[in-house]
């Protein structure tokens, strides 16, 4: 896990170093200088193009062409308005650089190109005839901060946006650098460090990050398969076996000593000549919830839509069970969030995981965010309105508390886009959430893993069945 800052709290971040006694000079001198280093590590010498923008980020960009000059490229730096009207750090490092510089954006004979044009807080659209002109003219494009255009905080352009290969921010990354499409636009990611004291997060309390490798609970010499856990997954019907089956061996695989399916006979009937360790159990869902062993259950692959699975839902809330919601168990309440809601905030116990992807997102949280929120900022509210921990599914899935932490996951491959991938994942929650691990800490745990098994596989031919496999 690692730290994010929104543009706001980054300016924080700069405004308490400078505070702690470091010049704002030498963070914007070390900041250019690490972006020239970048250059150099990467590319071979060809002629240089530094943009520079009328701002701090413009700043920068007068550091790193003055590096890149003084180890003997060939540099050219453009300015995006008039020399005279820089201020402050910016203009002190405009006077430090002793070669031309252009009025506008010449982009012609470029072999590499340096956008220091805008930083993350851009608070006005970026041209996209600019955008175009600098995107099409097929050099490596090394972005200060983020790319020209795109938010820092939503990961989503402002007008448009440059397409970076590299970008290279400084302390910490920002939520835009994670959130698509901002990940995209960023290109390789490089996180500079320029002299601002890591003890200034202290004062910031950032409530966002990025969401890494988990520590798994240990397994015991001397355990037993109960002490890891029973989940209990909600069985579809005849016809609608599969997703629940994926569910139920993704919690087996992922760590619960045990895995029941539960649901009608006729629907065992189909998973009996399917599944091997995993149980089967057609008694009544209610008469599950007296052994206490059982310690977590999902609802919602292909349980059907309706009241059966709503009933079946607020029977686990009124228990000390864990719970994974997804798809059908989702929708089923897409009318009645009120009582989903309170179901949940009364839930004694073990906590509450809901996993939508964006469509079903929409139909349980409509009204509770706006359309200018970050993935980030909707994951959050959704949380806090319904006191569950929200999986907010995507290449940049969102997993967010309703005690206001979020993280954003990164290492999901695009060879997730597959039928049954959600599933899985609602397995591999379920089955943390088994094992015991608390409400949030078992969803962060489970998007990570659920990418680094596809990463495992390889980029082509990955299905759900094989997903669970590379766990």
């Amino acid at each position: 896990m690692a730290d994010l800052l929104t543009p706001a709290e980054m300016y924080r971040a700069d405004a308490y170093a400078v505070e702690a006694g470091v010049p704002s000079l030498t963070l914007m001198e070390n900041a250019g200088r690490a972006v020239a280093e970048e250059i150099v590590r990467r590319f071979g010498a060809r002629p240089v193009l530094v943009l520079c923008g009328p701002g701090n980020n413009g700043g920068d960009g007068f550091v790193c062409a003055r590096y890149l000059k003084a180890w003997g490229w060939p540099v050219r730096l453009a300015l995006l308005g008039e020399l005279a009207a820089l201020k402050g750090d910016a203009a002190a490092m405009a006077g430090r650089w002793a070669g031309p510089v252009e009025q506008g954006v010449a982009i012609a004979g470029a072999g590499l190109i340096v956008d220091a044009l805008f930083g993350a807080g851009l608070s006005k659209d970026f041209p996209a005839e600019l955008a175009d002109a600098i995107n099409g003219t097929g050099v490596p494009i090394v972005a200060v901060d983020v790319p020209s255009g795109l938010d820092g905080a939503t990961g989503r352009p402002r007008g448009a946006s440059v397409q970076a290969d590299v970008t290279v921010t400084f302390f910490r990354k920002k939520p835009g650098h994670l959130l698509m499409p901002g990940r995209e636009l960023c290109g390789a990611m490089v996180v500079a460090e320029i002299g601002i004291p890591a003890a200034v997060l202290e004062r910031i309390g950032p409530r966002i990050s990025e969401n890494g490798a988990p520590d798994l609970p240990a397994l015991k010499a001397d355990g037993h398969k109960y002490g890891r856990g029973h989940a209990v997954v909600v069985s579809g019907g005849p016809l609608n076996t599969g997703a629940s089956r994926l569910a139920a061996t993704a919690a087996l695989k992922s760590g619960a000593g045990l895995v029941t399916l539960s649901g009608a006979r006729e629907a065992l009937l189909v998973q009996a000549a399917q599944v091997t360790a995993v149980m089967l159990s057609d008694i009544p869902f209610t008469d599950h919830l007296d052994d206490a062993r059982k310690t977590a259950y999902c609802i919602g692959p292909a349980a059907g839509v309706g009241d059966e699975t709503r009933q079946k839902v607020l029977a686990v809330l009124r228990s000390e069970a864990a719970l994974v919601l997804d798809a059908d168990a989702l929708t089923s309440f897409s009318q009645d969030r009120g009582t989903l809601f309170k179901g949940i905030a009364a839930k004694p116990g073990k906590g509450v995981v809901m996993t939508p992807h964006e469509g079903e997102f929409s139909r349980l949280f409509n009204g509770l965010w706006n359309e200018s929120d970050s993935k980030c900022e909707r994951a959050l509210a959704a949380a806090k309105a319904s006191s569950a921990v929200i999986v907010l599914k995507g290449a940049d899935t969102v997993i967010a508390s309703p005690e206001g932490e979020a993280r954003i996951n990164s290492n999901a491959p695009p060879s997730l886009a597959t039928a049954g991938s959600g599933d899985v994942l609602a397995g591999i929650t379920t089955g943390l959430l088994a094992e015991g691990m608390a409400a949030f800490d078992a969803a962060c745990a489970a998007v990570w893993l659920h990418g680094d098994a596809a990463t495992r596989h390889g980029p082509r031919g990955l299905t759900a069945e094989t997903l669970v496999e590379c766990l």
